[in-house]
This record gives C-alpha cells, structure tokens and sequence, in this order.
C-alpha cells in the first residue's frame, strides 16, 4: 500500500510541477489582432469584436 501511495505522490508532483512549467516558462503562443475595426461598440450594433 505504501508503494501505491509513493505512486500517486510522485504522480500528483510530476502534474504540478508541469503545469508550472507550461505555465511561467513557455513562451505563450501570439494571438492574432483582428485589425481594420473601428470602435464603434454600441452604436450601430457592428463592433467587430466577435
């Protein structure tokens, strides 16, 4: 049983220590701007933003 414990505890500490990883080291994928917009949010109904 103490074997299966070990297991799980490594198991759980190789899942955190990855996500902090992908997290604070990867360099985050660039996202595209939608370009050529106006602001124009609430006026005509056509904000562009969806």
């Amino acid at each position: 049983m103490e074997i299966l414990q070990n297991i799980l505890v490594y198991l759980t500490l190789a899942v955190a220590v990855g996500f902090m990883m992908k997290k604070f080291f990867l360099p985050k994928p660039v996202k595209s701007q939608k370009k050529g917009f106006e602001k124009s949010c609430g006026q005509s109904g056509s904000c562009g933003c969806n």
